[in-house]
């Protein structure tokens, strides 16, 4: 899942995304309006966090002209205006929710979940299945067969990338994107590495092997074939 961040203010920025980062999100962090807009028109995220007081072009401006551009990402507005007038017209120029400032992260967190739940809920299922192993998006809970496995946030945001993708080949640089920000260095083998450690927890102990490597080409999660 890819996060876009747009808060001028540094401490606030970085509080906010290294608990993204934590909890498996990958942020993509805008300093700006401006550049927050450019930023949701060329990429695609899950959900965008968006301060109101932005150097450039302000947040509400930011989300009408994301709106007029049919821009869908679902949007967190974050703001230090607590009146209901306030609020509501956050909501009319485009947002999808309003947080106040102060707030605790596991707010925040909580709230970025259901806009993404309620995004995806029309179109993409809450349970993915690759032969026997099934991901429950809703409880973050994986199995294989009757087995629960244990996964670190970064590594169920990879599952959850491949099992949505199941049968489609994704490169690294894919992954790269998508699990990570788009700042991280394309050389670098940090791939390979969560690959690994997925591989040892989902398909070490098990004859029927899911996860598979396209030589220079990428990595695929696929189901066993059906005579197997």
């Amino acid at each position: 899942m890819r996060i876009l961040l747009v808060e001028d203010d540094k401490k606030t920025a970085s509080f906010i995304a290294r608990g993204l980062k934590e909890a498996g999100y990958a942020v993509d962090h805008a300093v700006d309006g401006e550049e927050g807009l450019t930023l949701a028109s060329f990429e695609t995220y899950d959900a965008a966090i968006v301060d109101i007081m932005l150097p450039k072009l302000d947040g509400l401006s930011m989300i009408t002209k994301m709106r007029a551009k049919r821009i869908g990402t679902p949007v967190l507005i974050l703001s230090a205006k607590r009146s209901v007038e306030d609020r509501v017209k956050g909501l009319q120029r485009g947002g999808d929710d309003y947080l106040v400032k102060p707030f605790s992260f596991s707010e925040l967190l909580a709230r970025v979940q259901a806009l993404i739940r309620r995004s995806n809920a029309a179109i993409e299922p809450t349970v993915l299945k690759a032969g026997d192993l099934t991901v429950d998006l809703l409880k973050h809970e994986v199995r294989r067969g009757s087995r629960r496995i244990e996964l670190q946030p970064r590594e169920f945001s990879l599952l959850e990338y491949l099992m949505y993708n199941k049968g489609k080949i994704l490169s690294k640089t894919m992954i790269l994107e998508h699990v990570w920000d788009y700042s991280f260095d394309p050389q670098t083998n940090v791939v390979d590495v969560l690959i690994c450690r997925l591989r040892n927890k989902v398909d070490r102990d098990y004859p029927e092997k899911l996860i598979h490597t396209i030589r220079s080409v990428g990595y695929v999660i696929k189901d066993p074939p059906k005579d197997s």
